[in-house]
């Protein structure tokens, strides 16, 4: 019998506005709107939030939030970087506060109007002069100006290396899609796609097409961690954090590090990797469902492996067998594209005992965040 370390934290709420394509609020109605939700989810009340985590890139400062949402007095603010790769490390700030009795109970959260406002989709428009914009400045003069054109040099070199093509990722958007098809909460609700309907989709930047791409979306998330003794009084069981981890990598960039040793194998992702088994006492084997952020097809296939699932280039039979039930409330592809917070939220379902998509007896999930940036990773597990 698998005996994991015990935690030092638990996630007790969550909270999300609807996920549409024109929310028609501010990033900070949406901000307000999830943390309120979050906060009743867990049977606490706005007062007893004394910590708030968010990313850089949020536009909803902590105060705000805070004035916004009708919280009181803060001990503990943090900010984590890197886009989607922050997503798994504001659970980890979160839980250090926590821990360490900095704050007692900590939100954490992300809201943007992401297709009605700034389009991450678009690329790198206009870029001031910065150390972290060195790494941009060799590869946009090449055409390299979008999320979608990084990705696919990452993912030609993962084709050419295991002799593959491009239809093995199909099966991570058509499993999306067949999660999402059953989640109401999923953009994609009742709209299921095939492998042909994966392979029909027109070019973005080969060999990603439209389908392995995650879409564009407006809407919040949040999350609501407090400790374990607290957490065993509230509303829900709790979701505990079995282990959490950062990473990154020798010469690490923010998705232009095709420099480092392989390209088709994200290194950053293998340093969170190898914290969590550690940390956790868990294995692979041990997982009864994963999240792992889905951006873009590829990166869901290099996670796999990079965290023993599979063998290299055995990602793709390995999602087409189902042995593993993969993103199911649709990932970022079919449910709604929160840098990843969503999938925190369905890892929390699925302990609890209430997805949409349930896994009988689920009582350990691995959730992951951004691959190709600095990221992070958390093993949650149920109680008892």
């Amino acid at each position: 019998m698998i005996r994991p370390r015990a935690a030092s934290a638990a996630l007790v709420g969550i909270g999300a506005t609807s996920f549409t394509k024109d929310s028609g609020r501010s990033e900070l109605a949406l901000a307000a709107e999830a943390v309120r939700a979050a906060v009743a989810d867990a049977g606490l009340v706005p007062g007893d939030v004394d910590g708030l985590v968010t990313f850089t890139m949020d536009t909803s400062p902590e105060i705000a939030v805070a004035q916004a949402a009708g919280l009181g007095e803060l001990t503990f603010f943090s900010r984590v970087h890197y886009g989607g790769g922050a997503a798994c490390a504001t659970v980890l700030q979160a839980a250090l506060a926590v821990a360490s009795g900095t704050a007692e109970v900590v939100v954490c959260y992300r809201a943007f109007n992401e297709r009605s406002g700034r389009r991450f989709g678009a690329g790198v428009r206009q870029r001031e002069p910065s150390a972290e914009g060195v790494a941009l400045g060799w590869m946009l003069p090449a055409g390299l100006l979008t999320p979608a054109s990084w990705a696919a040099l990452a993912a030609r070199r993962y084709l050419h290396v295991h002799g593959l093509e491009p239809e093995v990722f199909g099966h991570v958007a058509v499993t999306a899609r067949r999660y999402a098809a059953t989640n109401p909460a999923a953009y994609f609700h009742g709209r299921p796609i095939t492998l042909a309907d994966h392979a029909a989709s027109r070019w973005i930047a080969e060999p990603l097409r439209l389908l392995d791409c995650c879409q564009e979306t407006d809407g919040g998330q949040a999350l609501v961690v407090t400790t374990p003794e607290r957490a065993r009084d509230l509303r829900h069981p709790p979701a505990l954090v079995r282990a959490a981890a950062q990473g990154a990598g020798r010469g690490q960039e923010q998705m232009t590090g095709f420099h480092r040793g392989e390209a088709g194998r994200p290194p950053e992702t293998a340093v969170v990797a190898r914290q969590l088994w550690q940390r956790s006492g868990l294995r692979p084997a041990d997982v009864d469902v994963a999240v792992l952020y889905d951006h873009f097809t590829p990166y869901v296939l290099m996670q796999l492996e990079e965290f023993g699932f599979c063998g290299p280039g055995e990602g793709g039979e390995f999602v087409a067998a189902g042995a593993l039930p993969l993103n199911t409330h649709g990932g970022q592809l079919g449910e709604a594209y929160l840098h990843g917070m969503n999938g925190i939220a369905e890892a929390v379902r699925q302990l609890r005992g209430t997805s949409p998509n349930q896994v009988p007896g689920a009582a350990h999930a691995l959730v992951t965040a951004g691959a190709g940036v600095p990221t992070s990773g958390l093993i949650l597990g149920a109680d008892g």
